[in-house]
């Protein structure tokens, strides 16, 4: 099975910085937050450079204003939010993402996506 032959190969320790970025509309606050955790505890640090949540216009009051709160507080500096002011769709939304995104490597992610030890 080709899964089994990547656990084999050795990577790189200096690989390049990722900017990791989940899009999500209307999503559950707790679904966000375990990708984030996950992303957190599953990349390393060195590696990860930053969160980029990019919200397409969400009605929940809940992602509006728990979502800052939780993220400025859990992780200053590591988490960036980015709002679109009306619905934009996939594609619009990957692009903010990817114009808000610093490192070399930009991943983009739907925001119920769970990372877990060597993705």
């Amino acid at each position: 099975m080709y899964f089994n032959r990547c656990k084999l190969l050795t990577y790189a320790e200096d690989l390049p910085q990722i900017s990791v970025v989940f899009i999500f509309v209307n999503e559950a606050l707790s679904v966000i937050l375990r990708s984030v955790h996950s992303v957190v505890n599953h990349t390393p640090a060195h590696v990860l450079k930053e969160i980029i949540l990019v919200d397409d216009n969400s009605d929940s009051v809940e992602l509006k204003f728990n979502l800052d709160q939780y993220v400025n507080k859990r992780y200053p500096g590591l988490v960036k939010i980015v709002r679109n002011s009306k619905r934009e769709g996939l594609i619009r939304a990957r692009i903010h993402g990817w114009n808000a995104a610093t490192a070399p490597v930009v991943g983009f992610f739907d925001a119920h996506v769970e990372f877990n030890a060597g993705w």
